[in-house]
């Protein structure tokens, strides 16, 4: 619920808070607003909903433009951690474990109202910061994993390719599509239907799970 304007339009409170701590307020409700009325919303709506004027707003942002980058950045780029990418490579654990210990902290951060919601109105406006979020995801994360499927798949298959890569990903993140954007019922515990997207994916490139080389009827067969 984003916060009324009541809540921090006290002049008094305002004098209360450094540059950076006001500037990070403003930044919170701008999230949630654009979350809630896409990125058409008015920046004069934005303001009386931070109990600030416009003018104050202008001084933390220059722009509109400045304003939706940031919001761009703590939503998007912040949530991104480059140690996923060292998990992805460390080819001392199963692939199929290091892919669901990946997809399962990258759901944690993006399956939220704001990524959501954010992330279909930019799309939908033509804007470019999608394009530039999944060009970052493609070379931090998504090529890395293509390269390891790549070593690990039978040489009589198949090779696998970054239309694959993008499949599998659509189909983990339609979870999160389906919650927040279509507002319809989906599983609590997303790790099982994440396991079973994973599992699948690599079975088509003759890829055993971990459990799957474990298994005796795996083995006989």
């Amino acid at each position: 619920m984003p916060p009324q304007a009541s809540d921090c339009a006290s002049p008094s409170a305002r004098k209360r808070l450094k540059p950076d701590e006001r500037r990070s307020q403003i930044l919170d409700v701008a999230v949630a607003f654009f979350a809630e009325v896409g990125l058409d919303g008015r920046t004069r709506d934005l303001s009386e909903r931070a109990g600030i004027t416009q003018s104050l707003l202008y001084n933390y942002f220059g722009s509109k433009e400045a304003l939706i980058e940031a919001v761009f950045e703590r939503v998007y780029l912040d949530r991104l951690q480059p140690e996923w990418r060292v998990l992805l490579t460390d080819r001392a654990i199963p692939l199929s474990e290091r892919m669901q210990r990946f997809y399962e902290a990258y759901t944690r951060v993006i399956f939220t109202y704001e990524w959501m919601r954010i992330f279909m109105f930019a799309g939908l406006a033509g804007a470019k910061l999608n394009l530039r979020y999944l060009a970052h995801l493609r070379t931090s994360f998504l090529e890395p994993m293509l390269a390891e499927i790549s070593a690990s798949a039978a040489p009589d298959l198949r090779a696998p390719d970054m239309e694959d890569i993008w499949a599998l990903h659509g189909a983990i993140v339609y979870i999160g599509i389906r919650r927040y954007v279509y507002q319809v019922p989906t599983p609590e515990d997303d790790a099982p239907h994440i396991a079973r997207a994973i599992a699948g994916f690599l079975r088509g490139f003759g890829i055993a799970t971990a459990g799957e080389a474990a298994s005796p009827c795996q083995a006989v067969t």
